[in-house]
Formats: C-alpha cells, structure tokens, sequence
C-alpha cells in the first residue's frame, strides 16, 4: 500500500510513482551509442538508411510519418560524418522511457483467477459509466505500452498489432494489461468492465519486460499507428500513451513532429501527466506537447480518516498526492479509487481495478491508470460524433469536465501544491 505523511513531502520510495521519467545522462548511459537523426523533408527512407551506412552506422527503425531514423552509430567519428551529411538536420540522443509502476495489489484478485460478476470499477462509475448507445463501438484504441494480455477473458478479441522488439504484442509485464482494462474491458459478466467496452484495442508495444523502452520504440509504435489507422476495421481514433520522460518540447523534433502528424491524422492521443508533484507537465514527454490531452489523477471516491490532525476524510475528486499537474494539463480523472488516511497520518492509496496479466483483477494507482479513462472517453465521444477531429475532442473533453473551478480538491499531502488551475474532471458522454 503506498502511503505519505501529511507533513512531509513524499520520499521516492513512498510514493512508488508507476511512470519513472528519465534524464539524459542516463539516456547516454544506457544507449550511448544510438540516436534518433531527423532529415531534411521529402528524404526518401532508402536515403535515410545509406546515409547511416555511408557513416558506418546502422538504422534501427526507418519511420514513414516523419523524415527521421533511429541509428546505432559505433563511433565518435561515425556520429560526425552523419552530422556533415547535408540531409541531416538534427542528431539527438535516443532517451529511455519507462512505465514502471508499483507493486500495490491490494484488494486484487491472483493473477489466473477471474471474478464470476462483473465490477464496475470505481473510476467508471466516476467518469460514467457505459450504455448500450455510448461505449466506444466501431472506434479503435491503440494502447501503446507495455503489450496486452491476449488471453485475458475481458481483452479477448484485441489485436496482436505492433512489437517494437519483435514478435508478438502480448504483455510480458503487466502494466499494458491494466491500462487497457481500463480503457475497453468487456461487458462480459465477469471481471471488470471498461470505460469503452465495445471499442477495440490495437495492441502496440513499446516497452519490454522490465517496463523500459526508448523514444526509437515510442515512435515506431505512433508510427504504425500513422500508417495502418485507416487500414483497420474499426480505424484507430485514439492513442493511450501511459508513459513517459522528462524532457522539453524541443528535445527530440521528430518525435514532436510525429505526434503531430497524428493528430493531423486525425488520432486523438491521450498521455498521462506523470507521478511527481514536484514537476509541471511541461517538462514530461509527450504529455508537454500541445496535441496531446495530459490527464491528472484524482481520487474516485471518499476515503477513511483515522488522523486527528485531518478534519475530514480525503474526499472523491482530490488531487492524488502524486500526481503531476500544471497548466499543460486538460482534464484529471481518476488514479486511484481512494486515499485512507491511518492514526498515524500517513496517506494510503488504493488503487485502480481493473484486469491483470494472468488473468483476473489487481489494483494499481497512478496517472498510468488516470489516462485510459480519458481514452475510453475519447473513444464514446467518437463513437457518437464519428466526423470529429482531434482538437475538437480535446476542446470537448476539457469543456464537458465535471467541477470545473472546483476540482480537483487540494490534497493534504504537503508534497503537494496546486497549480493555479482546477481543470475539472473527465466525464463520458
């Protein structure tokens, strides 16, 4: 169980936050020797590659959305000769990304075992739950992650589209699972049901097992979005990206550049805020970026209160106190069902339920689990408005939110401190 004092801000290891961003010194030190090279408009893909080999270097990916490449260079003077190539605009590193969440289980049914009646989550409920005529039919949702659990009984049916490593979509981890749950698990009688239970899910992978991954990955998985969304039945009209770095706009303009053309496309993508509330969203990738619709997490319902130094139990629609917010942020919606406060004055979250790889529920918290509600959101709104664009979504989704200048309530959590903005909270049409 995570738990926070009241008067102190949350130690790391307290707060467990599912989305760990990185810098770029790690990214050095764990890829030193690949980069992601954009080039000039119109450089054919088989340009890009001999412009690699010419170098000495090798690309990795050769992306069709933008004019850029992922190459693994051997060496210093292999980096400068492709710096000299006049096609090449811009070399940056290729920055890990990660989707590392805790160990939080509680309240979970085991992993292989599955529940004989359907739950509507807490985190549904708050954001409304489905019906017969809003539950995101005929749309698709790409949850780019960490894989689905392709055997799960509430995923059946998702599918197997992108690996980024190779080989097939299926979760090895177990965060990718959650997060589509969230998003579309089915109205099936047993286990959870999900924000947009008739939608379907593209399952794209790009992060491995440990829950790491690189912008390389990232974008090979928005770019298979890119060139395929129209190729499916349903098309994919929405992106859930429950993962992260931190960074700036500017650091990789390709990846900038994709994330745009997506939303040119015609694809909504919604991206978690990040779990430091230390930080504002601009400076998390790609929750920064001005496409995206970066989604805050708050509590779905009223916790306990054991504290006497707290007047009231932490009410539904607080704040998480690990939550990331700024004014970059367009909407909260639920990371967690609640937060119990002890005797002691610690604060305890329990988390979001929804399907677990193996099988069956678990709970974990976090903006990792905020996002796919809005995406199963996106997905209704969709549905029922299928001429829509990306920015209208997005002008909707921030419009329509419920408590807007009231929500989300100040956390207690002193690690916390409000923005300024109290952007409402995702609400299903």
């Amino acid at each position: 169980m995570l738990e926070t004092p009241l008067s102190a801000r949350c130690a790391l290891i307290a707060c467990a936050p599912l989305i760990v961003f990185g810098t770029l010194d790690v990214a050095f030190a764990q890829a030193p020797q690949e980069y992601i090279v954009q080039f000039r408009a119109g450089t054919s893909a088989a340009a890009r590659r001999a412009a690699a080999a010419a170098a000495g270097g090798t690309a990795r990916f050769v992306y069709s959305g933008v004019s850029a490449a992922a190459v693994r260079i051997p060496s210093q003077q292999a980096l400068a000769a492709l710096q000299r190539n006049p096609a090449v605009i811009s070399i940056v590193p290729n920055r890990p990304v990660f989707a590392i969440q805790s160990a939080e289980a509680k309240g979970g049914k085991p992993g292989g075992g599955g529940g004989s009646t359907q739950v509507v989550p807490a985190g549904v409920a708050r954001v409304g739950t489905p019906t017969t005529s809003s539950n995101g039919a005929d749309v698709g949702i790409a949850i780019v992650d960490t894989g689905v659990d392709l055997a799960h009984q509430d995923l059946l049916g998702t599918v197997d589209a992108f690996n980024a490593f190779g080989g097939s979509c299926q979760d090895d981890e177990g965060h990718g699972t959650h997060v589509a749950g969230t998003a579309a698990a089915h109205d099936n009688t047993v286990d959870v049901v999900g924000v947009a239970p008739a939608a379907q899910i593209y399952c794209v992978k790009v992060l491995d097992s440990s829950g790491s991954g690189s912008d390389a990955d990232v974008m090979a998985g928005l770019d298979w979005v890119l060139t395929n969304r129209d190729a499916v039945v349903p098309g994919i009209k929405v992106i859930n990206m429950s993962l992260g770095r931190a960074g700036s706009v500017n650091d990789n303009p390709a990846l900038r550049d994709l994330v745009q053309a997506l939303d040119t496309a015609g694809v909504s993508i919604v991206v978690a805020a990040g779990n430091d509330p230390s930080a504002d969203v601009s400076g998390q990738i790609p929750a920064a970026y001005a496409p995206v619709v970066a989604v805050a997490s708050t509590t779905a319902q009223s916790g306990a209160n054991q504290c006497r130094r707290l007047s009231a139990p932490i009410a539904a629609d607080t704040a998480s106190f690990f939550t990331t917010d700024g004014g970059g942020v367009a909407v909260s919606a639920p990371g967690e069902d609640k937060e119990n406060v002890s005797r002691a004055c610690l604060i305890s979250s329990v988390g979001i339920l929804s399907t677990r790889l193996g099988g069956g529920t678990t709970r974990l918290n976090g903006t990792s689990m905020a996002a796919p509600h809005v995406a199963g959101i996106a997905a209704r709104y969709y549905q029922q408005n299928p001429g829509a664009i990306p920015s209208s979504v997005r002008s909707w989704i921030i419009l329509d939110a419920a408590r807007q200048g009231v929500a989300p309530l100040d956390s207690p959590a002193t690690g916390y401190t409000i923005d300024g903005l109290r952007e409402g909270i995702a609400q299903a049409p």
